[in-house]
């Protein structure tokens, strides 16, 4: 899956399924600080990208993850693991 695909589809889902402010979704801004995602989205989220992407996400793999490009980076990463 292209890099462009993965950002529309987590773009798509924070919109839809979290109600993210579309204005807040940039490649640089923060998860938690600029988007507002808490431990209890991060449970929807890890849900989510179960079903889009099709594997599971470990939490301690996301330590590194900061940013909107991080996450994505993270999923592109698991992708290629496939």
């Amino acid at each position: 899956m292209e890099r462009k695909e993965i950002e529309e589809k987590v773009k798509a889902f924070l919109i839809d399924e979290l109600e993210v402010d579309e204005e807040k979704i940039a490649p640089d801004a923060l998860l938690k600080e600029d988007i507002g995602i808490d431990s209890l989205d991060f449970v929807d989220i890890v849900v989510i990208v179960e079903r889009t992407f099709g594997f599971k996400i470990k939490p301690e793999e996301m330590g590194g993850v900061k940013t909107l490009s991080d996450f994505c980076d993270y999923i592109q990463s698991k992708l290629g693991d496939k």
